[in-house]
């Protein structure tokens, strides 16, 4: 498909006598203003903008590219990621309030971007930043309800956007503006999130990549950690586990690992369903002892981010140990932990317990004891089935073990005749 030249840069160029390559050495100039490291853009870049090969360029140089024009991104023409509508398919999948928040957020960035350049100036300010807040509590509750939905996927990166507008739409202090990029990194390390639950890992890339530049941008170790250590998770359901220890292995030597216990629990509790997925038991059985021991350390009275909830109460250290076992086959640990992660998963973690309850069904049917395994496949709603991407997954990974493992029983007959009816139909 032809691309479309971007005739407001070009336009925004010619007035104001820019060459492609006096831009982008204004745009590397500013770069280093905001990194400490100058850019390395070159002429060829900048006429890639204008020929509408790049649509929407990478955080650190979109704002640099906004201080040296003085305009958001959009107005120069650039279109961000993810704006086009939803197919009707997707549309008529997703839940009407998730919708109206998604386009409540891109109006939210379309009026920033679009308020007139002699406005008066205005003071970003605490009660910006609190605003950004309460919007990212909302998306990690959505996340734990819905989980891997386009919807959150989008309306995360929407509100990232809608967080790098807010920089260019008044003053502010040096400290401010490094918790608006934090906040910006934030929702798009949920974007990034989104995506990998919804097994849409070449997005997933995408948004890792965003988020890994805002987050140097604002120096906040909490979304670096978070960011990185999702990266981990990327490469571990993608089935690469040497990428996904290296990645992991930088979130656990960020400084915020020393400081505080509950991220190198955290750290260590994902390090071991990567060494699972490797194959390696040895290595799993030590760093979930590291993370046994430093949730033990770790105090329960500091406040944290709205992501640590499940780490404080040991739900998630036992979610991926429960991964890891299930990784090597040691299908009577696994089930040990599944057990105790369902007793301690918040009834909101929707997502977690109908997965956790589906990997409880293969531990069990590791065991060789299919009833059981029946009865607890089927324990989940179909309709929780049907919206979580990996849980679909699951359950149908754990339908093909069955007819596998007994294609004669009437156990098997049942489970068929109920996936087709309830399952299959819900999805």
């Amino acid at each position: 498909m032809a691309t479309l030249r971007n005739a407001a840069l070009e336009a925004w160029m010619k007035e104001h006598g820019y060459s492609s390559n006096s831009l982008a050495d204004a745009v590397n100039s500013a770069v280093g203003d905001l990194t400490g490291r100058v850019g390395g853009l070159d002429g060829s870049s900048v006429r890639d903008w204008k020929a509408g090969r790049v649509r929407w360029p990478k955080s650190a140089t979109r704002v640099a590219l906004e201080k040296v024009t003085g305009l958001p991104a959009v107005a120069l023409g650039f279109v961000p990621r993810g704006r086009a509508p939803l197919s009707a398919p997707a549309a008529s999948q997703e839940d009407p309030v998730k919708r109206r928040s998604f386009i409540t957020a891109g109006t939210a960035v379309a009026a920033v971007a679009a308020a007139p350049a002699l406005a008066a100036p205005r003071r970003i300010g605490t009660s910006d930043i609190e605003r950004l807040q309460q919007r990212f509590t909302e998306i990690i509750a959505s996340d734990h309800r819905h989980g891997g939905q386009l919807g959150i996927e989008q309306e995360a990166a929407a509100l990232a956007d809608e967080a790098l507008a807010l920089q260019n739409s008044g003053s502010a202090s040096q400290r401010v503006r490094a918790y608006v990029y934090g906040c910006a990194a934030a929702f798009r390390s949920s974007a990034m999130w989104a995506a990998i639950d919804g097994r849409r890992y070449k997005d997933a890339m995408v948004h890792m990549r965003e988020a890994q530049e805002l987050a140097e941008l604002a120096a906040d170790p909490a979304i670096k950690f978070r960011i990185w250590s999702h990266a981990g998770t990327l490469y571990r359901h993608m089935g690469r586990p040497v990428e996904a220890i290296a990645a992991n292995d930088v979130a656990r030597n960020l400084a915020i690992t020393r400081r505080d216990p509950m991220f190198a629990c955290l750290g260590h509790a994902r390090q071991a369903a990567c060494h699972g997925l490797a194959g390696d038991p040895t290595a799993v059985q030590r760093a979930l002892g590291f993370a046994q021991d430093a949730l033990e350390r770790a105090d329960q009275q500091l406040l944290r981010p709205a992501w640590m909830t499940a780490v404080r109460n040991g739900a998630e250290l036992e979610t991926l140990a429960l991964a890891a076992y299930l990784s090597l086959g040691k299908f009577e640990q696994a089930e040990s932990h599944a057990h105790r992660s369902l007793a301690l998963l918040h009834p909101r973690m929707q997502r977690d317990r109908a997965l956790n309850t589906a990997r409880l069904a293969h531990a069990q049917l590791g065991q060789e004891d299919i009833e059981p395994a029946v009865t607890t496949a089927m324990s989940i709603p179909p309709g929780v089935v049907a919206r979580h991407p990996r849980v679909t997954r699951t359950i149908g990974e754990f339908g093909t073990r069955l007819q596998t493992a007994a294609p004669s029983s009437s156990l098997t007959c049942a489970w068929n005749e109920y996936a087709r009816a309830s399952l299959w139909n819900a999805a």
